[in-house]
């Protein structure tokens, strides 16, 4: 499968060097480029993009704002935002996967990390961790002038099986974590996840994390090390 691509950064400098690999690799096909976040809505509707790798700091509009306004969008729901930015600030971060996104990577990465989170996102899955997105988020909500809302219809939706599971997954636990941990088989615990995601409105694993923080279902000090 083709992974269409949308690239959007303010340094034309990094857009070309990004577009050069996107070009020279087999099964991934840069589908457009931009330098705002304005653009990058734009051009992820013109362009149906799989994965648009957004940069934060942008003029005009900037990252978080413009993944806001992509991932709500209907027509674009399979839409996957990968951030690439200079900036990993745990709030940053946070807001960005709050906003949608389906994970992060520093503008260090090599070709290789890059081309394989591109994959990953495409697929469908996040691209932190859950441990690790489980650290940003209760780090990010550890600061007391942060408040978050959420939709309780969408709690009281969850079995009871399913809210346990998404507190599980909200505590950093893989599938086979929590698998083992409620005697179950991996297959049966990642329906239970897709059942909770499709429940709650998560697009992805790190919006489920999101989600149980939120929630109040975790708290930072359950999470578990990255």
């Amino acid at each position: 499968m083709t992974v269409r691509v949308l690239l959007v950064d303010d340094q034309a400098l990094l857009r070309s060097t990004l577009a050069l690999l996107f070009r020279a690799t087999p099964g991934v096909e840069l589908v457009g480029e931009g330098g705002t976040g304005s653009q990058a809505v734009e051009l992820a509707r013109s362009t149906r993009a799989d994965v648009v790798i957004m940069d934060i700091r942008m003029p005009d509009m900037d990252g978080i704002e413009a993944t806001r306004r992509i991932t709500a969008d209907e027509d674009l729901a399979g839409v996957r935002i990968l951030v690439l930015t200079t900036f990993e600030t745990d709030d940053l971060v946070v807001r960005a996967l709050q906003a949608g996104a389906s994970g992060f990577l520093g503008k260090g990465a090599s070709p290789e990390e890059l081309i394989a989170a591109v994959r990953t996102i495409a697929a469908g899955e996040s691209l932190l961790s859950p441990s690790a997105t489980t650290a940003l988020i209760a780090r990010f909500l550890e600061q007391p002038q942060i408040t978050t809302e959420v939709s309780t219809q969408a709690l009281v939706q969850l079995t009871d099986r399913e809210r346990e599971i998404t507190t599980l997954v909200g505590a950093g636990l893989s599938n086979q974590d929590i698998a083992d941990r409620l005697f179950i088989s991996p297959a049966t615990a990642k329906t239970h996840v897709n059942r909770a995601m499709m429940k709650t409105g998560a697009r992805d694993r790190a919006q489920l994390v999101v989600f149980a923080y939120e929630a109040g279902l975790v708290s930072p000090s359950q999470r578990r090390s990255p």
